[in-house]
C-alpha cells in the first residue's frame, strides 16, 4: 500500500499527524477548542494494532467541527473561522467490548487564510492528554502536520469527510 493510500485510508487518522505540533510561527498560537464535545460529531474510527500508524496513533478517534467548518464539509472549501478537532482516546478491551480509555492527545485544525498562508491556510496544535497546559512539539506544523495534508489538497487540506 502507497503512503498516499494509507493516508487516504486512515481518514482522520492523518489529522493526529499534526497533533504534535503548534501553529505555524507566523500565525501564532492556536486557541485551545473550548466546549467541543458540543460542536457537532463528524465521525469516529479505531485503529488497531496491525495498522501502519497504529504506533503512533493506534486508538479510538473522534472529530468534531464548529459551524463553520460543517459549512466546509458541506462545500468543500473550508471558510475562515472554521475549527475541526481531533480527539485520540486509548482503545480498552474487556469483557468483549472496546471502550474509550483515558485522553492521549487532543489535535485541532483552525482555518484562518491570512495568518497561516504558509500551511495551505490552516493553523495546527495538539495537547498531551487533551491538557490546555500541555501544547507539544512547538512551531513545526509545516513538517509535523501540512507536509501530510499536502497529499489532500483538493480536499482543501482536510482528510476528514462529514458522515451523516
Amino acid at each position: 500500500m502507497t503512503r498516499k493510500s494509507v493516508l487516504r485510508h486512515a481518514g482522520p487518522l492523518v489529522l493526529a499527524g499534526c497533533l504534535a505540533a503548534t501553529a505555524a510561527i507566523a500565525g501564532g498560537p492556536v486557541p485551545y477548542p473550548e466546549g467541543y464535545r458540543h460542536w457537532t460529531h463528524v465521525k469516529s474510527m479505531v485503529i488497531e494494532d496491525g495498522h501502519p500508524l497504529y504506533e503512533s496513533f493506534g486508538g479510538i478517534h473522534h472529530l468534531y467541527a464548529n459551524e463553520a467548518a460543517m459549512e466546509g464539509y458541506e462545500a468543500g472549501r473550508f471558510p475562515d473561522g472554521a475549527v475541526i478537532v481531533f480527539d485520540l482516546l486509548e482503545a480498552v478491551r474487556g469483557d468483549g467490548a472496546l471502550t474509550e480509555g483515558p485522553r492521549k492527545v487532543l489535535g485541532v485544525m483552525v482555518r484562518d487564510s491570512a495568518a497561516y498562508g504558509d500551511t495551505g491556510g490552516w493553523g495546527f496544535e495538539g495537547w498531551a492528554g487533551g491538557d490546555p497546559a500541555k501544547p507539544v512539539v512547538g512551531a513545526a506544523a509545516a513538517e509535523a502536520c501540512f507536509s501530510c495534508h499536502t497529499s489532500v489538497e483538493e480536499q482543501d487540506f482536510v482528510f476528514s469527510h462529514y458522515r451523516d
